[in-house]
């Protein structure tokens, strides 16, 4: 069933009207409205919050195989309606078809999969042999680590994948027997409620699941400082995430956040250049540069630097732009006017910066839509600000370098460190540069990744795991039971 049109809320199992109003929900490719998306008060976001507050008690007593029964359902859900929701993910996002399917809602169905797996929550600690003394007589302690729910967990997600996203917050919240209020982007809700559609019909109890959509910052914040929220996930700008995080430190509230990034690709000059310039060119452009994984700031080495600066252009330049409906199209457009406007205004930056533009730099010549040729600045220092600031559109810097210790230095000199990347013929030493880079993933001759093994950040690129069983994790205290043997 389809709510596009006069889209509600979902709070306590139920569709409500918005207090707020409705807003157009923009198809970045064509400027033509795809549906209105609710706008939720501060009220109906605290209402929310005490509904998942409500339901916790009883979620979180459910048995894991019945909460996990829930979850397999909603994948089989969503993967039954790949297509429709797919279709509505491209026309909110500016994704390809390919990515819509495949990286937004095929992911987000194997999250839902993936965490209808029962693992064990609990697990025994070696007995421990106490002398006699103040606190009692000798004696040996046994003692048992239990993973419990944090609780009420506010789930605030990207505009870029309204569908892996949240699926990937959401999913193991549950399965650990939390309950989640659901504050999507503006950009892009409509999907979300898509989402909770499933997992309603998947049998979630009233109240586990709450979605409540705004542009108002106000609404946000009502749900990140709610009394009922005991975690916050957040997904989105360092900026932001530093607001929420001030918020979270008053209560002491425990946090999840995936921040910025700005990706370091070392191409050492021993690299195989035809693997770096096609993960570098493959992923830099990937729905339009808007992940924060892409390796965005290309450090080479001088004896490859003017060969990768040349490939690197001729790739981009080849890079198909247009409608992400047709088959063929790579790059799409970006999600909206105003962040169109931010990308073009960085590589201007760069130009004055004295950045040479070596592909791209233009306006495709496109009557409609927010595209953004993929652009590649060479000749660029690891001080100007085009190679220290996230840009998150299809725009690359290049740096040289002249030996490894430069590299790695260059690539540490950042405010992020998310997900840095190195290419090199001689793995051991691909793997010895690895362990010096200060970010939270390092791929080694590949931009690939690894979906079990721990993501997030150092520094300003976020705080705490996810991914894999890291993210049950991440959705749990440890509690210690001690008893004497």
């Amino acid at each position: 069933m389809s709510r596009t049109e006069g889209q509600r809320l979902f709070v306590a199992g139920s569709w409500v009207e918005p207090d707020g109003g409705s807003y157009a929900v923009v198809d970045p490719a064509t400027e033509e409205t795809v549906g209105q998306a609710p706008e939720a008060t501060p009220e109906q976001a605290r209402a929310a919050c005490a509904a998942a507050r409500a339901a916790f008690g009883p979620w979180s007593r459910t048995a894991p195989e019945e909460r996990a029964a829930v979850l397999s359902r909603a994948a089989s859900l969503v993967r039954d309606r790949l297509v429709p929701y797919a279709e509505l993910a491209r026309a909110e996002t500016g994704a390809t078809t390919a990515t819509a399917r495949g990286m937004q809602v095929g992911v987000a169905a194997a999250r839902f999969r993936r965490y209808a797996r029962v693992e064990p929550a609990e697990w025994a600690i070696p007995p421990q042999i106490t002398e006699a003394g103040p606190m009692g007589r000798a004696g040996v302690m046994g003692a048992l680590a239990v993973r419990q729910p944090v609780g009420v967990v506010a789930c605030v997600t990207s505009y870029n994948n309204p569908w892996a996203n949240p699926a990937g917050k959401i999913a193991p919240a549950l399965a650990m027997g939390n309950t989640v209020v659901v504050k999507p982007a503006p950009q892009d809700p409509l999907s979300v409620y898509r989402m909770a559609e499933a997992l309603e019909e998947a049998g979630a109890p009233p109240g586990v699941v709450n979605v409540v959509s705004a542009r108002s910052v106000a609404v946000g914040e009502a749900v990140v400082s709610s009394p009922d929220v005991d975690m916050v996930s957040f997904t989105g700008s360092t900026a932001v995430g530093q607001r929420i995080a001030e918020v979270c430190g008053r209560d002491m509230r425990r946090q999840l956040m995936e921040l910025g990034g700005k990706g370091a690709a070392v191409v050492l000059d021993d690299a195989d250049l035809d693997s770096a310039v096609a993960g570098i060119g493959t992923t830099f452009t990937f729905y339009s540069g808007q992940i924060c994984t892409a390796p965005t700031r290309v450090l080479a080495q001088r004896g490859v630097y003017g060969r990768l600066v040349e490939r690197l252009a001729a790739y981009a330049r080849r890079l198909p732009v247009g409608d992400p409906r047709e088959p063929g199209t790579v790059v799409g457009p970006v999600i909206s006017r105003a962040h169109r406007d931010r990308v073009e205004s960085y590589v201007e930056l760069g130009r004055k910066e004295g950045a040479v533009v070596v592909a791209g730099g233009e306006r495709p010549d496109r009557a409609r839509g927010f595209y953004v040729a993929p652009t590649v600045l060479a000749d660029c220092a690891n001080d100007m600000r085009v190679a220290r600031e996230e840009i998150f559109g299809p725009v690359v810097v290049v740096v040289p370098f002249d030996d490894e210790e430069e590299g790695v230095a260059l690539a540490n000199d950042s405010d992020y460190g998310l997900v840095d990347y190195v290419w090199s013929g001689d793995v051991a030493r691909a793997f010895r540069v690895a362990r010096r880079l200060r970010a939270g993933g390092v791929g080694v001759n590949t931009v690939g990744r690894n979906m079990e093994a721990p993501f997030g950040g150092f520094k300003k690129s976020g705080v705490g795991r996810d991914v894999g069983s890291y993210a049950l994790h991440a959705y749990s205290e440890v509690q210690s039971i001690v008893w004497p043997g």
